[in-house]
């Protein structure tokens, strides 16, 4: 959810990809169906951490949860940032119940991501 957003709403400065230490091969169906509730129809992939080790970013930003994943380690060049959500895949109730997991990340996300790019637009990358 955090690349479509950074994508759609800040895709006029930076361009976000997403990855993970161990990917599902697809976008959870649920977090297409919320960026659709609020106008983004996102078109990605589940992409492994490991096909980008060798390409340098501005910028780096951790979405685990530390409590319960293991956060990957970048090893490459970029300025590093962590953020930790819960995982809205692991939610737990009926449909409508895990939705709402879902939403509630995405707007955590969208306020957080928010937040960093406007500290990271006001230096100098």
């Amino acid at each position: 959810m955090a690349e479509a957003i950074v994508n759609s709403q800040y895709g006029d400065q930076w361009e976000a990809v997403s990855a993970g230490t161990q990917p599902a091969g697809y976008v959870h169906p649920k977090s297409i169906q919320v960026l659709k509730e609020i106008g983004i129809d996102h078109q990605g992939y589940s992409k492994n951490a490991d096909q980008f080790r060798n390409i340098d970013f501005d910028l780096v930003v951790t979405v685990c949860d530390d409590a319960a994943e293991n956060c990957p380690v970048w090893l490459g060049k970029g300025k590093r940032v962590h953020m930790g959500f819960p995982d809205p895949a692991k939610a737990a109730g009926n449909d409508e119940e895990v939705l709402r997991v879902f939403r509630a990340v995405l707007y955590d996300m969208m306020q957080k991501i928010s937040d960093l790019m406007t500290k990271m637009n006001s230096i100098e990358r």
